[in-house]
């Protein structure tokens, strides 16, 4: 693929992110987006085969970018994994609450809309969701290690029930147009992971300090 190839499908892909996060995906035809990345009609089908195709490198695409974030975040040194959880779940509700960034989570907006009409895009969806919470249990396996998290159940199962309660409490909050069900969230998880004496004190094992 040509570097002017990838440009052209790299700008529909961004194009379309925001519009799609905001109305959906079957609400949305290929002439807004097409139009919004200033390509011609007649060369959609040169970047991809069929309207499920993009639909799945859409998500594909967000998920990458999701999970680089994710990783930048809990690799951060002079925190302890905790902190970066807890900053991990500030972050979703800023995201999902911010006027200027509608659409910024596909796994919300997307997950009941396409799950039913196009198995290649759940399957995306899944394929991208399954990173997201390993990525959690990896982040929650550190806390236990450093000692910053006291965990009832293993850090796998707890990544899902996470990830689960906070998808639920993203559609909570469109249905009630409030911030209650994030708080309610924020507080389980609290209490869910743990909080021992000065959790949030970086502990390097390696020193003692």
């Amino acid at each position: 693929m040509s570097n002017e190839t990838r440009s052209a499908r790299q700008i529909i892909l961004d194009s379309a992110r925001p519009i799609v996060g905001a109305k959906g995906f079957s609400a949305v035809g290929l002439n807004e987006i097409l139009q919004a990345a200033e390509v011609p009609k007649g060369s959609f089908y040169h970047y991809f085969t069929s309207k499920d195709a993009f639909g799945v490198v859409l998500l594909d695409t967000y998920f990458d970018q999701y999970v680089q974030g994710m990783e930048q975040l809990f690799n951060q040194t002079g925190l302890s994994q905790h902190a970066k959880l807890m900053r991990y779940w500030q972050c979703w509700i800023d995201n999902q609450t911010g006027c200027t960034d509608a659409g910024k989570c596909l796994a919300v907006k997307l997950g009941a809309e396409v799950s039913d009409l196009s198995e290649p895009m759940r399957l995306a969806l899944q394929r991208g969701t399954s990173r997201t919470i390993d990525l959690l249990a990896v982040a929650m396996q550190r806390g236990v290690q450093d000692g910053s998290l006291l965990l009832e159940h293993s850090p796998q199962v707890l990544a899902r029930q996470l990830y689960a309660l906070w998808l639920g409490a993203s559609v909570m909050s469109k249905i009630t147009r409030t911030p209650a069900p994030f708080d309610e969230a924020l507080l389980l998880t609290r209490q869910l992971l743990g909080r021992p004496e000065n959790p949030d004190i970086h502990i390097d094992r390696g020193t003692g300090k």
